[in-house]
C-alpha cells in the first residue's frame, strides 16, 4: 500500500468514526493539554485504534484525536504529537498533517514548548513563530513527491500566517499576556544542546529551539494550509549560566504558559 493510499484510508475509517466534520486542526505540545477542556467535545479516538496512525510514546502525550467545537468552530485536535527522536521517520511524523488536511481542515495550530535562545524571553514567556530554521535531519518531503497533495518545490516565503500572527499579538497585548514574535530552530533531539550549539542557534538568528513543529509546517504548506504556530518558553538556554535542565521543571513552565496559550488560540479561532 502506497503512502497516499494509507492517507485515504486512515481518513475513511475516522469519517465512519465520527460525524464531526472539522474546520480547523490543532496539535498540542508537551505539557500544553489544557486547551483540550475548552473543547465541547463530541468523540475521541485513541491512536492505537487508527490504521496506520503512529502511537506516541512521549509520558506527557495523550495519544487521542478530540473532535469537537471550540469558539464555535469544529476542530480536530491531536493530543500529543509524534517526535522524530522516537525513532519515527519524518513522513511517520506528519501523516497526521496529511490526514487533518484530507478530513477537511482549513487551518493547522500547532503549540510546542521550547527553550530561550533570546535571553530577553522569561520563562513562561510565550513566542509566536514568524519564522524558522531546520536544523533537523531530515525533511518529510524526501522522496518520491506527492503529486496529489502539493508540487516539488513548496514556497515557504512565509510559513506562518502574517494575518494570524498580528491577530494573536492583538489578543496577547489586549489581555496582558507577555508575549512575542520570534524565529523558532528545530532539532532533532532527543538531547538538549550544548552551550557552543545555543550560541551557534542564537547567532544564526534563533530565538527559540526545540524539537518539533517544523516538519509539521513544511508538510502543511506543501498543500497549501495556512498554519499558526506559538511556544511556549520553558527554560533560558544561556550558555554562560547555563543550568541543568529538567523534565518537571519544562512540564511546570509549559503549566504555567498555558493559560496563555489557551486564550490566544481559543480567541483566534474564534476570529477565523
Amino acid at each position: 500500500m502506497t503512502y497516499s493510499e494509507k492517507v485515504r484510508e486512515t481518513t475513511t475509517y475516522i469519517q465512519s468514526k465520527t460525524k464531526v466534520r472539522p474546520q480547523f486542526g490543532i496539535i498540542l505540545g508537551t505539557g500544553l493539554g489544557a486547551l483540550v477542556n475548552e473543547i465541547s467535545i463530541v468523540d475521541e479516538i485513541s491512536y492505537d485504534s487508527i490504521p496506520h496512525f503512529p502511537v506516541s510514546t512521549v509520558e506527557s502525550h495523550q495519544g487521542k484525536l478530540i473532535f469537537g467545537e471550540l469558539a464555535g468552530k469544529s476542530v480536530v485536535a491531536m493530543q500529543g504529537r509524534f517526535h522524530y527522536y522516537e525513532g519515527y521517520n519524518m513522513k511517520e511524523v506528519t501523516f497526521p498533517v496529511r490526514v487533518m488536511k484530507m478530513l477537511g481542515i482549513e487551518k493547522l495550530f500547532i503549540s510546542n514548548a521550547a527553550g530561550g535562545v533570546n535571553l530577553s524571553f522569561q520563562v513562561a514567556d510565550l513566542m509566536i513563530i514568524e519564522d524558522h530554521i531546520d536544523l533537523t535531519k531530515e525533511n518529510p518531503l524526501t522522496g518520491p513527491n506527492l503529486d496529489e497533495f502539493g508540487g516539488r518545490f513548496p514556497d515557504m516565503s512565509q510559513p506562518y500566517e502574517r494575518k494570524m500572527i498580528d491577530e494573536a499579538m492583538e489578543i496577547a497585548r489586549a489581555n496582558g499576556i507577555r508575549c512575542h514574535e520570534g524565529v523558532y530552530a528545530g532539532v532533532s533531539g532527543p538531547n538538549l544542546e550544548t552551550r557552543a550549539e545555543y550560541r551557534f542557534i542564537a547567532r544564526i538568528g534563533g530565538d527559540a529551539v526545540g524539537m518539533s513543529t517544523i516538519p509539521e509546517v513544511i508538510v502543511a504548506r506543501h498543500m497549501d494550509l495556512p498554519v499558526f504556530a506559538i511556544s511556549a518558553i520553558t527554560d533560558r538556554c544561556d550558555p554562560d549560566h547555563l543550568e541543568k535542565v529538567e523534565i518537571s521543571k519544562i512540564l511546570a513552565a509549559a503549566a504555567q504558559a498555558e493559560k496563555g496559550m489557551t486564550r490566544i488560540i481559543r480567541e483566534l479561532i474564534a476570529r477565523q
